[in-house]
């Protein structure tokens, strides 16, 4: 049974907000813990991640160090991410399944992701990155760094920049060759460096982050997996959010969540990017055994049984 695994960048940093490397392996570790069950159950596992904190805190330090080190630009900062947390994730899964008895490689795939150089998102920059900044430092970057801003729901002013959608895999020969051979995999970290592909069949990055769910549809799609798991830090996918009549899903097929999505049930900055990741590996994929898991990252292991979370099927 395969299974491709989508953890947020926040899933590796303490609910304080705490994100230095010592905690980010402390929250690596408990993160493993719940990858070893899955895998000692029979699942082979392939995990992707976010890295919102992580390339913020990257950014951050090209900002200090400005005029003293060179700079690198987002797709760079997004690659270290992958790199970085990739070796966490694979250091700390390895460690915990031999300490289960089980000696098992864990290989991270730095992994590029072609998007359309004429997606509308490059005209109208809206994914939030890096950290919060007062009006002024914020209008500053803008005048002196050609930055788009906004204000963030009354807590701050944050650099925006385009989120085109995944079109393609760059490394998905290797990846799929990697899960046929049975090995682990931590792959499409932060949804993939952007890249744009030129007419001679050059590639170039670009300027940009992608939705790391929509980035592990097509991962998942392309690899045959019989499951793809969203984590969340809520128990279930919801209507009617936050009112009386809020109401969990547990079982719920495509046409339904189809007409949940155009009645305006999920938030476009949360937890509509996940179910529109849902429809499209489930369509993708075309096989009515095949589901998707929204779930908490503790109680995967339950919902993959059907115990708990929101399964999604065709």
């Amino acid at each position: 049974m395969k299974t491709v695994i989508a953890i947020g960048g926040n899933a590796l940093v303490e609910p304080s907000g705490r994100g230095d490397i010592t905690a980010q392996f402390s929250r690596s570790r408990m993160v493993a813990r719940t990858l070893a069950d899955l895998i000692l159950q029979g699942w082979q596992v392939t995990v992707t991640h976010g890295n919102g904190p992580q390339v913020g805190s990257i950014m951050r330090r090209v900002e200090i160090s400005s005029g003293e080190v060179y700079p690198i630009d987002l797709g760079l900062a997004v690659a270290d991410t992958q790199a970085g947390m990739g070796y966490m994730i694979a250091q700390t899964l390895r460690n915990e399944l031999r300490r289960r008895g089980a000696d098992r490689e864990c290989v991270a795939v730095v992994t590029t992701v072609v998007v359309d150089a004429k997606d509308p998102a490059f005209a109208n920059p809206a994914k939030p990155i890096g950290p919060f900044m007062r009006q002024q430092e914020a209008e500053l970057h803008r005048d002196r760094d050609g930055w788009k801003i906004v204000e963030d729901s009354g807590r701050g002013w944050r650099r925006v920049v385009p989120s085109p959608r995944p079109v393609r895999i760059g490394e998905l020969g290797t990846i799929k060759e990697l899960v046929q051979r049975g090995h682990m995999l931590v792959a499409g970290g932060g949804g993939g460096v952007p890249v744009i592909e030129k007419e001679n069949g050059e590639i170039h990055g670009v300027e940009a982050v992608i939705d790391k769910d929509l980035t592990s549809a097509i991962i998942a799609a392309e690899i045959g997996a019989d499951a793809l798991v969203l984590v969340t830090a809520v128990e279930h996918v919801y209507v009617n959010f936050g009112k009386p009549d809020q109401r969990g899903l547990t079982k719920v097929n495509v046409a339904e969540i189809e007409k949940h999505i155009a009645d305006k049930q999920f938030p476009p900055g949360s937890m509509l990017p996940k179910i529109q990741a849902a429809v499209q590996f489930l369509k993708a994929r075309n096989d009515a055994t095949a589901r998707v898991i929204v779930a908490d990252l503790d109680k995967v292991p339950a919902a993959l049984k059907g115990e708990t979370g929101t399964t999604i099927t065709l």
